[in-house]
């Protein structure tokens, strides 16, 4: 594929772009291999404008790409459809995606047209996501898109697409993080959060707060009107960890901070200030967590800092001027 840019006459904010995959976009995770953005009347041919061969695509015959698309129709309405499924019509605030590999076609309504606004991905970012169902055809089709920004961070690829220059763009690529995370974003209908769903956010929002303190995990499910076993599998889900393992992480995390902040605070005044049991406690649970003893990794973070201010010169005493430094062999 060649780097390619139109901008499409029908209007002035119409445009695409197309780039190299390259070896950059495996070091970062992600590249974008092509975007654009296209206003389409009512009345209008679809495609208004001629894309690379490997892109152009008739509504008889549809298409296949090798790279992952997100799609978001931001006014209008039509129609898109994949080999798994029937037609699904999509309107404003839709988002759809075009799987690697996976035929598919789409066109807006002739009576109304419509906007589409998308990006094109690449790298072993998009292949872990699609590895694990983040990206997948029972959820091609999103809605709620204006709810969770992907307008927003479609606008800044964009802005940056127009006039960036060829090859692998770190900032661009950064931009697509933020369009990857707001179609995760999207649940798909944007139906209100369940019971058992509120009261998990409420309760990893107080463990959050008040992970320091003695916690009854089970009396705070009661107190959310749940069942402490429901609440266990659905705070599993929804954070990665059980709630004990939640609090213990969020313990850890802030034990590393304090450790490589001081030097004088003794492992039991640690452990008390963040809820351990005991200092034997603590640093068995921080060695089980990161393979290494507290009191060692402390000594580390302090000698690396220390090694990093015996690099760079002290400055010179306020009112005093420098001596300039001996010439070699001097």
């Amino acid at each position: 594929m060649i780097n390619f840019i139109c901008n499409m006459p029908t209007s002035a904010s119409n445009y695409f772009r197309y780039f190299l995959p390259t070896p950059e976009q495996n070091v970062w995770g992600l590249g974008v291999t092509a975007t654009g953005f296209t206003h389409v009347p009512p009345g209008s041919a679809y495609p208004i404008s001629k894309h690379p061969d490997d892109h152009h695509f008739a509504w008889e015959r549809g298409r296949v790409l090798e790279a992952l698309q997100i799609v978001l129709i931001e006014a209008g309405r039509g129609t898109f459809e994949m080999r798994s499924g029937g037609p699904r019509l999509i309107e404003a605030g839709t988002a759809f995606v075009v799987l690697p590999g996976t035929w598919h076609r789409y066109r807006p309504d002739p009576a109304e047209g419509w906007d589409e606004s998308w990006i094109e991905v690449q790298g072993p970012l998009v292949e872990g996501l699609l590895k694990n169902g983040v990206f997948s055809a029972d959820g091609a089709v999103r809605s709620g898109a204006f709810l969770v920004g992907l307008d927003k961070a479609l606008d800044e690829v964009h802005a940056l697409a127009r006039g960036g220059t060829p090859g692998f763009h770190p900032e661009l690529s950064a931009r697509a993080y933020a369009a990857v995370a707001a179609w995760a974003l999207m649940a798909g209908n944007h139906a209100a959060p369940s019971r058992l769903m509120r009261a998990v956010l409420k309760g990893e929002r107080y463990l959050a707060e008040h992970y320091a303190e003695p916690v009854n995990v089970e009396k705070l499910a009661r107190t959310l009107g749940v069942a402490y076993s429901h609440f266990r599998r659905a705070f599993r889900r929804h954070t990665g960890y059980a709630p004990w393992q939640y609090i213990l992480r969020l313990r850890l995390a802030r034990a590393r901070r304090q450790l490589a902040a001081s030097d004088d605070a003794t492992l039991e005044e640690i452990a008390t200030r963040l809820g351990f049991s005991s200092g034997f406690h603590f640093s068995t649970s921080f060695k089980q967590a990161f393979g290494v003893a507290p009191d060692r990794w402390r000594r580390q973070m302090h000698a690396l800092v220390d090694s990093g201010a015996e690099a760079v010169p002290a400055p010179a005493p306020a009112g005093r001027g420098r001596k300039r430094a001996p010439a070699a062999g001097g």
